[in-house]
């Protein structure tokens, strides 16, 4: 792994930003899957994205933030990029970007209807593997679009499977190789099989483009590519320099002749005026397939193709190459492509081979090994280039018509501060090509095991002056940044500084800082009443109750049980955070330290006292303030009810006895609680451990009604599934719920699968499936309750079982039934692939995963976004856990020396 971790050093000091990157990170995947439909390209009237830039115009209009393509790399500021276009002939345009449906046209909202897949990278993008299954048939476009927008929410989608495209197996099997020579050296090997019947014929054209940047202000400069010889393009760039793109002659022997056209919009198609070029974005695809003349025969341009055409034999393979180096490279392009290219491909391979051999537990299986490294895989693949100035955006380009003045008072208008221009993981390229600051948490914990530096690069980076409000808040996403995500970032940063090792307090301070003013907009904004019980909105749980929680439609205010508990939460990562500072000496934190258990006390007397706790059912609920005062309880089963079980830590005596002299909320919170001397909490179960070496217990929740939730957690008829927790009670399955207050009625029910609401688009479902967040999160925690009541407490496990284990054993179960998720069951299947018997069989298929964005309560199968590697990625994290590989951030405090304080 020695050479590996070398490269990965670092990306860049986290104050300069991305131009200070390793120089091993200049080129990367950072090319989005898809830019059309986004917020950053809609320029209209009324915020419907969608339609604004649908993906029939995504081949003929120059994109002002961003590109998007198939098996894209770029360099760091997306300058140039390389992807791949493919024709099978038939089709009525160039497969340059995967096909998906709007929110409009799906019967489940916005959904890609594509195969590929992350097989293989490593941190410094020195090695990356990627793999697409294409149709030999014509793409079925119109049957996607007309067949899924006849189904109504309660049927099924229709996948490209569906289809029968991939019948007779006539389909192509296409993977691209990146390996780097040196960090400016890009070698991309295209390898395409015929895995059909009969040899076939297919259009292969590597392609590379420079990101418009010339045509929203006057007077920028303008990149070129230009034929240089037989197989060659001489790219010039005025930040990039001069480079070279070689390619080898096709299997015929017969050298590659480049095409060209401008990265510009098709005026005339899209708008029926004049083009400012004869030779279109477009030109190339309209060349091949039609052969138009739209290619310029100047053989120059700011995009450019090389056009291959193969016939492949059945189950043949064939490869293409190519290679980006820096102009005047003394070795020549026949050995640069030749024996030179396959040293470093195979060196390349042998690399990530021991990166990844490091990082698997000795005791993994196999399979679990393949898990891991396709997950980490699918987080690397999943970096992009996020552009977006929202007050250019807002204003327009001077070159450009001016946008519509609605815009000034509409989508993320508040926002005019937020300045992004920088690489990010990304929750899912195609489906959710824009951060999120919740999912950002969760990726940045499972990149640390395999690029500790790009994770605290992207916390820092989300709290940053051009990222974080003013008045504090953090941004959503770029749907909304004003939706409030649940503050995970400070939990988040304390994972990643243990997995890393617990060296950098640098880290740790900056972040600590930057949070602390996101701390106090959640406790001046999102508690309107004072009465610390917290709003917030939907919080990410879109549809987790009957009611849009951002959107309330009746008068009033919504206390909410999960952002009350995530609050608690908050303080006592901030403050576990205070007390690793001080103990590193970067900072006299101990009053840091009691600030926050100030506060969660608080936050616990008011949780315990204000009515969120409903004895009979044993659960927390959201409650319902209306503008008379009544309080209405939202009766829902849900994850909503078990977040506060989460804001759990322990305190030492020292600690203790201190925040009993000074902290006047924690000392009367004890009091209220009768727990005002050693005696007393520990007959209460709270205070356990050897004399001068005891710890007390520190939980939103008490013993009592912790035990009562632990019930409802593990009961298999509520919570409890083959593979995880749900995010709902299956309680709702044959008990829907109905709420009414005002006149206003609404209902919801258990639902394991797709939602069968509009509700947040109709594509987001917490209404019964598995979500790896926060199931993480509820493991978590129990390993906190493990470590303070150890193994002579058992719970039982599952409820109703009459079997009691130890909250170690519960833990190693529930985090075994997330992974079997992934791996190959006795019976030679992968519940993530549900009833798919082509994913479940198939040699060609059945090992190349997708991390999905949640899976069926019931039986495991893969749902929503289909490559939301982002939160689902932290399987790999699971599986290095559930081998002992990596450390708890409780056991690296009690390791560390100093003054006690907060335990996670």
């Amino acid at each position: 792994m020695g050479t590996e971790r070398e490269r990965a050093r670092g990306f860049g000091k986290l104050e300069d930003g991305l131009r200070q990157a390793d120089d091993w990170y200049l080129w990367g995947p950072y090319v989005s899957e898809r830019q059309w439909g986004t917020v950053r390209e809609d320029y209209s009237a009324d915020g419907e994205a969608w339609a604004y830039l649908p993906h029939d115009h995504a081949r003929s209009r120059a994109y002002r933030w961003g590109e998007d393509g198939l098996a894209g790399f770029c360099d760091v500021e997306q300058r140039l990029c390389l992807g791949l276009a493919l024709w099978n002939g038939r089709d009525p345009i160039l497969k340059e970007r995967a096909f998906g449906l709007t929110g409009a046209e799906a019967n489940h909202g916005e959904d890609v209807k594509e195969y590929w897949w992350y097989l293989d990278a490593v941190p410094s993008h020195a090695w990356n593997r990627w793999r697409y299954h294409y149709p030999q048939a014509e793409f079925p476009y119109e049957d996607l679009r007309r067949e899924n927008g006849r189904r109504g929410k309660l049927d099924p989608e229709y996948e490209l499977l569906d289809t029968g495209a991939f019948d007779n197996d006539r389909y192509w099997i296409v993977e691209v190789h990146y390996a780097k020579a040196d960090p400016g050296d890009v070698l991309m090997s295209v390898q395409v099989t015929n895995a059909g019947p009969d040899p076939d014929t297919l259009h292969v054209l590597p392609t590379a483009w420079f990101r418009n940047t010339w045509s929203w202000d006057a007077d920028s400069p303008r990149p070129g590519l230009e034929a240089a010889g037989a197989g060659s393009v001489a790219v010039h760039h005025p930040f990039l320099g001069e480079l070279e793109l070689l390619a080898a002659p096709g299997p015929d022997g017969a050298p590659a002749a480049p095409l060209f056209c401008e990265n510009e919009t098709n005026d005339e198609r899209l708008f029926g005026v004049r083009s400012t070029t004869p030779y279109p974005k477009d030109g190339i695809n309209d060349h091949v397939v039609t052969g138009a003349p739209t290619v310029n025969p100047d053989r120059r341009g700011t995009k450019c193709a090389f056009w291959h055409q193969i016939t492949v034999a059945a189950g043949a393979t064939v490869e293409l190459r190519l290679r980006l180096r820096p102009a005047g490279s003394v070795v020549e392009p026949a050995t640069a492509l030749g024996p030179d290219f396959d040293e470093v491909i195979a060196r390349r391979r042998a690399e990530a081979d021991e990166f990844y051999a490091e990082l698997t537990p000795a005791s993994a299986s196999a399979d679990e090994a393949v898990v891991m490294r396709q997950a980490f895989a699918g987080m690397l693949w999943s970096k992009q280039l996020y552009y977006y100035d929202v007050a250019r955006w807002l204003d327009g380009d001077p070159t450009q018509p001016r946008p519509p003045d609605s815009r000034l008072g509409g989508r993320n208008s508040r926002w005019r501060g937020f300045d992004a221009f920088d690489i990010m993981s990304m929750p899912d390229k195609w489906e959710y090509p824009w951060f999120a600051a919740w999912d950002l948490a969760f990726h940045c914990v499972a990149l640390a095991h395999v690029d500790p530096a790009f994770a605290k690069y992207q916390l820092i980076l989300l709290s940053r002056e051009w990222f974080q409000h003013s008045n504090g808040a953090l941004p959503a996403y770029e749907w909304d940044f004003g939706d409030v995500n649940p503050p995970v970032q400070a939990w988040a940063a304390l994972e990643v500084f243990v997995i890393d090792g617990c060296r950098d307090l640098d880290f740790l301070s900056q972040v600590f800082d930057k949070q602390l003013v996101n701390f106090t907009w959640w406790v001046n904004r999102q508690d309107a009443a004072g009465s610390n019980l917290f709003e917030g909105g939907f919080l990410g749980l879109d549809n987790i109750g009957p009611l849009d929680r951002s959107h309330l439609p009746v008068g009033g205010t919504l206390q909410q049980a999960d952002a009350t508990g995530w609050m608690a939460y908050y303080a006592l990562s901030m403050g576990t955070i205070a007390l690793f500072l001080h103990r590193g000496g970067r900072r006299p934190a101990a009053d840091l330290v009691l600030k926050f258990l100030e506060h969660f006390a608080a936050i616990r007397g008011a949780m315990a006292d204000q009515g969120l706790w409903h004895d009979t059912d044993g659960l927390f609920y959201d409650r319902l303030v209306t503008p008379d005062g009544a309080a209405v309880p939202v009766k829902v089963r849900s994850m909503v009810g078990i977040i506060p079980m989460l804001a759990a830590g322990v305190i030492d005596e020292a600690m203790l006895d201190r925040a009993l002299l000074v902290a006047k909320n924690f000392a009367k919170f004890l009091e209220r609680e009768g727990l005002d001397n050693r005696e007393k909490l520990a007959d209460a179960g709270l205070l356990r451990g050897a004399p001068g070496q005891r710890g007390m217990l520190l939980g939103v929740v008490g013993i009592d009604r912790l035990e009562r939730l632990f019930a409802k957690l593990f009961d298999e008829a509520e919570f409890l599934s083959p593979h995880g927790l749900r995010a709902m009670s299956a309680y709702h399955r044959e008990h829907p719920y109905e709420f009414e207050v005002d006149g206003v009625r609404a209902g919801i029910d258990y639902e394991p699968a797709e939602s069968t609401t509009a509700m947040f688009g109709g594509n987001s479902n917490w209404r019964g499936p598995l979500w790896f967040p926060l199931n993480y999160m509820v493991i978590s925690a129990l390993e906190r309750y493990d470590r303070f009541f150890g193994d002579d407490y058992t719970v039982e496990y599952p409820t109703g079982s009459g079997r009691q284990l130890p909250l170690a054993a519960i833990i190693a179960d529930l985090r075994e039934r997330l992974t079997s998720i992934f791996v190959i069951g006795p019976d030679g299947r992968r519940p993530c692939f549900g009833g798919v018997e082509r994913m479940q069989n198939d040699p060609a298929w059945k090992d190349n995963l997708v991390f999905s964005e949640y899976f069926h309560g019931d039986n495991g199968a893969g749902l929503g976004a289909a490559h939301q590697t982002g939160w689902t990625g932290l399987v790999a994290d699971v599986i290095r856990r559930r081998h002992g590989a990596v450390s708890s951030v409780g056991d690296a405090l009690r390791e560390s020396s100093g003054p006690e304080g907060p335990q996670q």
